[in-house]
């Protein structure tokens, strides 16, 4: 056990997928796993350890931000073994040809964050996603026959920015979509050798305003649950 989390040794997976809220974790075990055993409650951040095809996977809830996921993530690499993780989120679209709903792969995580700025003193540390998991993944939408856009997304520290237009610099460089955690899970994962990666639902669009609800975040981004599920499935099979 650890200071969040109720688990014992064994009781969570190596492959693991990460939502920031509990209830999509709630939601993840109940439609897609079987033989589901709760394993934490600490906070109300659930915990669920089952079987996906065969496969060991647990699901936790990390909350918002890096702080959060950070603790959560730093606990199931060096207090509970973890290998493969997928965080499963939503993020705000920064381009108008991108639409709310399509799913995003993080290949790298640009961040606002002054986390990293104190961990390599004032140098740049660069969060990637594992190429294998990566590949596992855009190798599950085409199967699955899921559209899955990938790029560089921006890990902010700010959910309501002073400036409205913060988004744009990061725009022209290429970042796809904002959200608020992938930088800490890439470095986590580099730091413990594992591998790490982020899968984002757009749920809203910073540009146009559009969005969806809280109950559509929290039910309905069933697409990029089940590429997640198949990437484990393919990164448990290599072993």
């Amino acid at each position: 056990m650890t200071a969040h989390n109720e688990a014992k040794v064994g009781e969570i997976a190596p492959n693991i997928l990460l939502p920031g809220d509990p209830l999509r974790a709630k939601f993840i075990a109940d439609n897609y796993l079987e033989n589901v055993k709760q394993y934490n409650s600490v906070r109300n951040m659930f915990g669920f350890t089952g079987t996906y095809k065969g496969v060991p996977v647990s699901v936790q809830g990390t909350g918002m931000g890096i702080p959060s996921i950070s603790i959560y993530v730093h606990e199931l690499l060096a207090n509970y073994g973890c290998k493969n993780l997928i965080r499963i989120g939503s993020a705000g679209a920064i381009h108008e040809e991108i639409k709310v709903r399509e799913i995003i792969l993080g290949t790298a995580a640009s961040t606002t964050s002054g986390v990293n700025k104190d961990r390599f003193n004032g140098l740049d540390f660069a969060p990637a996603a594992d190429f294998d998991l990566a590949l596992a993944a855009a190798q599950s939408a085409e199967e699955l026959g899921f559209a899955l856009r990938k790029g560089t997304i921006l890990s902010s520290d700010i959910f309501y920015d002073d400036n409205p237009k913060f988004y744009e610099k990061w725009a022209k460089y290429g970042v796809l979509a904002v959200e608020m955690e992938a930088a800490g899970l890439y470095t986590l994962a580099a730091k413990h050798r594992a591998r790490a990666l982020t899968l984002v639902t757009v749920s809203d669009h910073i540009v146009t305003g559009e969005s969806t609800s809280a109950e559509e975040r929290q039910n309905t981004f069933t697409q990029m649950m089940e590429i997640a599920l198949e990437s484990l499935v393919k990164m448990h099979a290599k072993g």
